[in-house]
């Protein structure tokens, strides 16, 4: 059978259209699963539920209907959000330092932003002890967050302080939501941690305060936010914007501390007294305006982590710092809700 010229037309007509709308529908999928070419509306925000790291909560609070959104996810350790980060499942970290410090020694393409609200760290030990310093608890166990936290170098720096080593103290690792409780049941005899986990103990009366973290390391940098390279190559306004949020959001917090508690109890799933208690204990007492990376920061840090054998080598800092988004920050706005949802 032959077909006519009209015919011949409408099947090659026919053929095309499918041809082509099979051709867009390519397109399309290629442009959604490509996350290179896809433009992100959310930063996906790693953290972890303590006090230095109070803007990741805030901050996705106050985006809800900004572009991009910030999104913070809870961690359960500070080595399962290093590796989310490594395998960029998140784009921004809150993580404690040294492991910041750990990953860009070992190649992870990263920035350090932004630091977080500092002086909130406590070496709680138990009610029934009797010592009144560190000397005074040679043989005894301490449990740090993790083996790469500034809180074992401190204890480190206290032991060399007082004119003793390392061995004096057995340190173990625990996570910090289990520190109460190992506490409460004679598991360790104390715990060096960042609000509001010191206070759980404090408040119950299992525990007390032996040392505040500034006692022995002013301007201490317990966690800081680190970003992906490429988000600051490709999107620095979107890094801007997250930065300005989670500075302006550390004062807003200052100035509206019972919203602020309300806000990050459900976040972390915490008791809102808890929290309460760990700003009020010594009022004023945490740093929400030391926020700028420095460098020369960075290198102690790191100076006191090849001490501790937890680098080998040189340290290799040189532009891990990228403050310049610290330094835009507009503080001239007053701290209202707000404003902080508008912030740019």
């Amino acid at each position: 059978m032959r077909l006519s010229p009209l015919q011949s037309s409408s099947t090659a007509l026919r053929v095309g259209s499918i041809a082509f709308l099979w051709l867009c529908v390519i397109t399309v999928l290629h442009a959604a699963l490509n996350g290179e070419t896809r433009q992100p509306s959310t930063i996906r925000m790693g953290y972890m539920p303590v006090i230095t790291n109070l803007a990741a909560p805030l901050a996705d609070h106050f985006s809800k209907d900004g572009t991009p959104s910030f999104e913070a996810l809870k961690f359960g350790s500070f080595s399962e959000m290093a590796e989310a980060f490594r395998s960029r499942h998140i784009q921004a970290a809150f993580i404690i330092a040294p492991v910041a410090i750990a990953l860009y020694q070992q190649g992870v393409p990263l920035k350090v932003v932004y630091v977080g609200n500092r002086h909130e760290s406590t070496l709680v030990v138990a009610k029934g002890l009797a010592a009144k310093s560190i000397a005074e608890l040679a043989g005894r166990t301490i449990a740090v967050p993790i083996r790469y936290s500034g809180h074992l170098l401190a204890l480190k720096r206290s032991l060399r302080l007082h004119g003793l080593g390392d061995e004096s103290l057995r340190i173990v690792e625990l996570p910090p939501p289990d520190m109460p409780g190992a506490l409460a049941s004679a598991s360790v005899d104390g715990y060096f941690v960042g609000e509001p986990f010191a206070s759980k103990a404090l408040l119950t009366g299992t525990g007390r305060a032996l040392m505040d973290v500034e006692e022995i390391w002013p301007g201490f940098i317990c966690n800081l936010m680190i970003v992906q390279e490429d988000l600051v190559k490709d999107h620095p306004q979107w890094v801007q914007r997250l930065v300005s949020t989670a500075v302006n959001s550390g004062f807003w917090a200052r100035d509206h501390m019972e919203e602020a508690v309300q806000i990050v109890s459900r976040y972390w799933g915490q008791d809102p007294e808890v929290i309460r208690y760990a700003f009020s204990r010594i009022p004023g007492r945490v740093r929400f305006d030391l926020y700028s990376p420095v460098e020369a920061e960075l290198l102690e840090m790191g100076r006191e982590m090849l001490q501790a054998g937890l680098l080998n080598g040189e340290l290799h800092l040189s532009g891990m710092v990228d403050d310049r988004f610290a330094q835009q920050v507009d503080l001239s706005s007053s701290y209202s809700f707000e404003n902080i949802q508008a912030v740019k």
